[in-house]
């Protein structure tokens, strides 16, 4: 029997409300941010916006599978700290041998990859195997990592040598006709994930599980390993997003992503995603991500409110769009 047969029914759409909402409200957002200030839709600044919300957007096309699934990460800010800095000390550590140039920027990259995916899988396999709560495994990890790259540190910064920073920021601050890398990267990231949320059976595994795990898995569908390898696809979007990150500042200190799990999930929450899983759109998480962005940079180019009380504002917009979700679903 094929799998559109077999699959268990995913929970069903939320209300065009939950749907055209955070639209709405990102529209909303652009009005403001024009009338306030008309520097706000100037190309430099949609830009600057876009590429520095491109290292959460990655994350957060990961985040939505996890979540979809039913699962949680509170790791990723951690987990992409300890990646820089194990990043810049083997680019550093290659540097004589080497000598600046592609195969050491390469030799960097395949390291935040190959520790994104292992940091990612250890989540999984304690989370499927072991059987312990996402919650609990990623909360440890997240203290973890977070200690590890104080540790490599030596409670201070991790900076990659002079000459190979100049050559590597171009990944940052480079880019093809105006749009830099990351937004380029970002925009990539999103488009598969759109493809295989929509169109791809892992996607609609991830919707089923997340929906009836139990039913699920009477469908022959393979629970454990669909959620390891959300958890180890999150992973391996770290890595990405952190390839994207190092170039723009050099260095990894132990206040390096902090708070990144906090916007990667509220965008994704923002973006209709349900937090119990079984149902996600990656789209969604775009939106979601875009009015975080813009959110900040509005408080950043005016004094309505301080730009200190940005995660207050991140963590009171997550409790909301939870409430919304559960009265569009008590009112369907």
């Amino acid at each position: 029997m094929s799998d559109t047969t077999t699959l268990p029914r995913p929970r069903r759409a939320l209300p065009s409300m939950t749907v055209i909402g955070p639209v709405l409200a990102l529209v909303l957002l652009v009005i403001i941010g024009t009338a306030l200030n008309p520097n706000f839709l100037a190309w430099a600044n949609v830009t600057n916006v876009l590429a520095r919300s491109a290292f959460i957007g990655i994350i957060a096309v990961g985040m939505t599978f996890v979540i979809t699934a039913g699962g949680l990460d509170l790791s990723v800010g951690s987990m992409a700290a300890f990646i820089a800095g194990l990043m810049i000390l083997v680019m550093n550590a290659a540097l004589p041998a080497l000598g600046v140039g592609v195969p050491l920027v390469l030799l960097g990259m395949a390291t935040a990859l190959v520790a994104g995916l292992a940091a990612g899988f250890l989540n999984g396999i304690l989370i499927t195997r072991l059987g312990i709560e996402a919650f609990i495994v990623t909360l440890g990890s997240m203290g973890i990592y977070r200690s590890l790259v104080t540790w490599l540190a030596d409670g201070g910064t991790l900076s990659l040598d002079f000459t190979l920073r100049s050559f590597y920021q171009p990944v940052y601050y480079g880019g093809i006709l105006g749009v830099s890398w990351p937004i380029i990267v970002f925009a990539v990231t999103v488009v598969l994930g759109e493809i295989a949320m929509r169109r791809m059976v892992f996607g609609r595994h991830c919707a089923a599980i997340g929906s009836n795990d139990q039913v699920a898995r009477y469908s022959s569908v393979n629970v454990g390993r669909v959620r390891l390898m959300t958890y180890v696809l999150l992973g391996l979007l770290v890595g990405v997003a952190t390839i994207m990150y190092v170039p723009r500042l050099g260095s990894a200190s132990a206040s390096t992503g902090l708070l990144w799990e906090l916007e990667a999930i509220a965008a994704v929450i923002i973006g209709g995603t349900v937090l119990k899983g079984g149902f996600g759109r990656v789209w969604g998480t775009v939106i979601g991500v875009l009015i975080l962005s813009l959110i900040g940079n509005i408080l950043n180019l005016t004094d309505l409110v301080s730009p200190y009380l940005n995660g207050a504002i991140q963590g009171a917009i997550i409790i909301l769009a939870v409430i919304l979700q559960r009265e569009g679903k008590a009112g369907a």
